[in-house]
């Protein structure tokens, strides 16, 4: 399935130096994009845009204050403040999408509270970039949000007229329906969903980058709806525990810390393409491991 496209104006690079910190949950944590070599086990897409936009701009520094399991009035409680306080000059949000997934979810007054965050992140005069939901299609197990994820589109794209925010439009990437973009889990994206993401970004950014993705038949295949014997193993792993969660008040993040609190650069390293490792390729997807800065502000 091709991308919606439609005419709009050539992407302006951020202003420089970049200071970019990455809010949110589990999606902008990185989950679902394993990396033993990183905080928190994980890599993400915002890893990702850091370190192109490090190639791009040597002098780019970078935080991830995205945790797990978060709200949306959690992310807002716990990460705006800190975020500020960084002084960033670009700022990605996307919260809300575990609220999408509570039965009780009010749409109208979640975005209320966004809409008082993105204020407060425009004012200290950040360029923003905010995302809409993005679409699960009939089969995925969260089909039954989209309705609300819809309406959360929208009050999205409002918001960022009103507040001159630039819009990652997570919605229209067909292309991510496919289940070879997502992992095992199938809430989270894989590695292929975190680089195409990533790529997006970037071209959003406008800033080039050197992400690289195998065609879409070539990705292995990590979720099988519909397969009896995948979908016992998945229920079992994933689906029961979520529920279990849920009955308990926990979260997955309960126990989990931001992976990057204050400033780091992350160095880009030899990309090799999401999917299946090249023969003799093992290791050669760097860990990234960042330089952190002392001071908690900017110089």
């Amino acid at each position: 399935m091709t991308e919606p496209t439609a005419s709009r104006p050539a992407p302006v690079p951020p202003s420089r130096p970049i200071r970019y910190v990455a809010l949110g949950d589990s999606m902008t944590e990185g989950v679902g994009d394993p990396d033993p070599a990183r905080p928190n086990g994980v890599r993400g897409w915002a890893d990702l845009v850091a370190e192109q936009l490090t190639a791009a701009h040597p002098d780019t520094r970078y935080a991830n204050l995205a945790v797990r399991g978060r709200l949306l009035r959690g992310i807002v409680e716990g990460q705006l403040d800190a975020c500020l306080a960084l002084e960033p000059t670009l700022v990605s949000l996307y919260a809300g999408g575990n609220d999408m997934l509570r039965p009780r979810a009010d749409v109208d007054a979640l975005m209320e509270v966004y809409e008082q965050a993105v204020a407060r992140l425009r004012a200290s005069g950040a360029e923003v970039v905010l995302f809409t939901a993005f679409d699960p299609g009939r089969d995925a197990p969260t089909s039954w949000t989209r309705p609300r994820q819809a309406l959360y589109n929208e009050h999205v794209r409002e918001i960022a007229d009103r507040h001159g925010c630039r819009v990652l439009d997570y919605w229209r990437m067909r292309t991510l329906q496919d289940w070879r973009y997502w992992a095992v889990d199938r809430l989270h994206m894989s590695a292929a969903g975190h680089t195409y993401v990533a790529a997006r970004m970037l071209e959003l950014l406008g800033v080039a980058h050197a992400l690289e993705l195998p065609p879409t038949e070539q990705l292995p295949v990590t979720a099988s709806p519909g397969v009896l014997k995948e979908d016992l193993y998945w229920a079992r792993e994933y689906l029961l525990p979520w529920i279990g969660r849920r009955l308990r008040g926990t979260s997955s993040g309960d126990t989990v810390a931001a992976r990057h609190p204050g400033w780091t650069t992350l160095f880009p390293r030899d990309v090799v393409p999401a999917g299946p490792a090249p023969r003799g390729a093992a290791g050669l997807r760097g860990s990234g491991e960042p330089v952190d800065w002392p001071e908690a502000g900017h110089a």
